[in-house]
């Protein structure tokens, strides 16, 4: 007699991890999308990635520059121990250049099986130093090595692995720093350039896991045309904001913003193509508070950019360091919700290792915002979170529970101010 024996349950299938796209504005303010109150830049699909995902009301960047705010993100770990402390420029870019045993978030996840892509901004090393991209975790870049290159949105070069990619500006060059300066001839748009290579991107590594860090330079000014023709807002064309009644800077302004998000929207409907809408989480975020270094024509309260806020940045007020933060993966994260979890850039590091099924180094200052995303087990916070900032001497800011705010400015040895965030948002 034959005797079938029953077969033993097959496991479960494990769930893949999730890709993951990590958008970094460059001087985005926190009132300047319609889904955080602004009622003058038209920002459509942003405010549907909220309404399709989650918002948080206080999140907070690295810092209130460039590139330690960045430096921040990629290491996990706060002012007080990441690499790099403040803008150094052109003068001094070792000050501003990650090493070899600086742990970056891509690091983390590459070693976790995820294809890296960077694209946009990077501003944390050069061509073959310690810090260049291909050292620090990223499988492929594209874009902006330096971050003063990163000022001209018509640059005449971007460099992608390595190799340096002439384009058809041609540019007034300003300063010893190869690329630097302001267009003569516009032909083609780094903001284009780098939404163009996050969709091929995409379509490139849809079988596999993958991080892409896209780091646009949008709303940022360009600094040096600034300086030479008083109007540092550069973008193809003024788009609906052609015929308002507003000064031309201020219509560029808006025409940028527009123009991202827009190109935001054709990147989730490339997901969607894909089939990769429910297997990705985005973020959508900034790296500091909004600037006003467009020129003399230029007035950020125009767009009331800080929303309630005050500073710009370079502050260490509210204005200068809460940014919007914009959290969307269909079916995992649900829509329409509001989060006030006070959080910072050092949380993606946690964050993603989570998602990547992997653990962050020992070494950072960093909880996982997973609880928080997927209503998932109780969230974690921060004791507190610390600013430092050098400029005309070093400024601090530290945040305890999330509602009391400690600045010190300027002088290690000045007042500290306190403020109740609770009470007196806008300090």
């Amino acid at each position: 007699m034959l005797v079938l024996s029953a077969a033993a349950p097959s496991a479960p299938a494990a769930t893949p991890p999730p890709n993951i796209i990590l958008i970094l504005a460059d001087d985005l303010g926190y009132g300047e999308l319609g889904s955080y109150g602004q009622k003058l830049i038209a920002t459509p699909s942003l405010d549907r990635m909220a309404a399709e995902g989650m918002r948080f009301t206080q999140f907070y960047a690295g810092n209130t520059v460039c590139a330690p705010s960045r430096s921040v993100l990629m290491t996990g770990q706060h002012m007080g121990h990441t690499r790099v402390r403040g803008n150094a420029g052109p003068e001094n870019p070792a000050a501003q250049t990650l090493r070899h045993g600086d742990v970056t978030v891509a690091r983390v996840l590459q070693q976790a099986g995820y294809r890296t892509g960077l694209i946009g901004k990077w501003g944390l090393g050069l061509i073959d130093e310690e810090g260049e991209p291909r050292l620090q975790g990223f499988d492929y870049y594209f874009g902006f090595l330096s971050q003063t290159h990163a000022h001209n949105n018509f640059p005449d070069f971007l460099w992608r692995n390595g190799v340096k990619v002439s384009l058809p500006n041609d540019i007034v060059r300003v300063g010893p720093v190869d690329g630097v300066g302001y267009a003569t001839k516009k032909l083609a748009y780094a903001g284009d350039l780098f939404a163009a290579d996050a969709k091929a991107f995409v379509a490139d590594n849809a079988a596999r896991p993958f991080f892409l860090y896209l780091s646009v330079i949008v709303p940022h000014a360009n600094n040096e045309r600034a300086k030479a023709l008083g109007d540092g807002h550069e973008v193809p064309d003024f788009g609906p904001y052609a015929g308002r009644p507003w000064p031309d800077t201020a219509k560029a302004h808006a025409a940028m913003i527009t123009r991202l998000d827009a190109q935001i929207g054709e990147l989730l409907a490339e997901l969607k193509h894909r089939g990769l809408d429910e297997q990705t989480l985005v973020i959508f975020t900034s790296d500091n508070g909004p600037h006003d270094e467009a020129g003399p024509a230029y007035d950020p309260k125009f767009f009331e950019v800080c929303g309630p806020l005050t500073g710009l940045k370079r502050t260490l007020t509210e204005g200068g360091i809460r940014i919007p933060l914009i959290a969307r993966w269909p079916g995992r994260i649900a829509p329409g919700a509001v989060s006030p979890h006070v959080g910072y850039f050092g949380d993606f590091m946690a964050t993603f290792a989570e998602l990547g099924g992997t653990k962050p180094p020992a070494s950072v200052d960093s909880l996982s915002l997973v609880p928080t995303l997927l209503d998932r087990g109780a969230q974690l916070k921060h004791d507190f979170l610390y600013w430092e900032f050098y400029e005309g001497g070093v400024s601090q800011a530290v945040l305890l529970d999330g509602h009391w705010k400690g600045i010190r400015d300027h002088n290690i040895m000045a007042v500290i101010r306190l403020f109740d965030l609770a009470s007196d948002l806008a300090e």
